[in-house]
């Protein structure tokens, strides 16, 4: 079965949108530029500043700008790769972690209240359609997408 276009951008929007205004209404100390690079760190594991970059569709320069910043905040570390010892890997620390926790919690916050004045079954739609946006985004992993 297939989605249609419209749907897929709704879909999409509705996610994007929904993200933008947890973090925009959360309350929390880090640069939400810098707790979203975090987040991509720790998604993928240990990375070179170049696939770094790619990931997140900007230069290497500025990559290496932001890894800088959220290096000098003790929030992520660099180690050799082990494949090349010419090359550092990007890892979050303890302490980027922990960054990591508290602003995905500041937006749980955020968003219990709006969740909370659902009714019992638009509830269990949205529990049902986080199922699957997390299948989608398992079979998308698997699918190397």
């Amino acid at each position: 079965m297939s989605i249609d276009d419209e749907t897929a951008a709704r879909l999409l929007l509705a996610v994007t949108r929904l993200t933008r205004w947890a973090t925009r209404h959360a309350q929390f100390d880090t640069p939400p530029a810098q707790a979203r690079l975090l987040a991509l760190i720790h998604e993928i594991g240990p990375a070179r500043i170049g696939d770094l970059a790619v990931a997140d569709h900007c230069s290497q320069p500025t990559m290496t700008t932001q890894v800088q910043r959220i290096e000098a905040a003790g929030w992520v570390s660099r180690t050799s790769d082990p494949n090349d010892a010419r090359v550092a890997l990007i890892d979050v620390t303890d302490a980027g972690r922990a960054v990591i926790d508290e602003v995905r919690l500041a937006r749980r916050q955020v968003l219990a209240p709006i969740v909370d004045a659902l009714t019992e079954s638009e509830l269990a739609s949205v529990r049902e359609a986080t199922l699957v946006i997390e299948r989608i985004i398992a079979r998308s992993e698997e699918e190397g997408s």
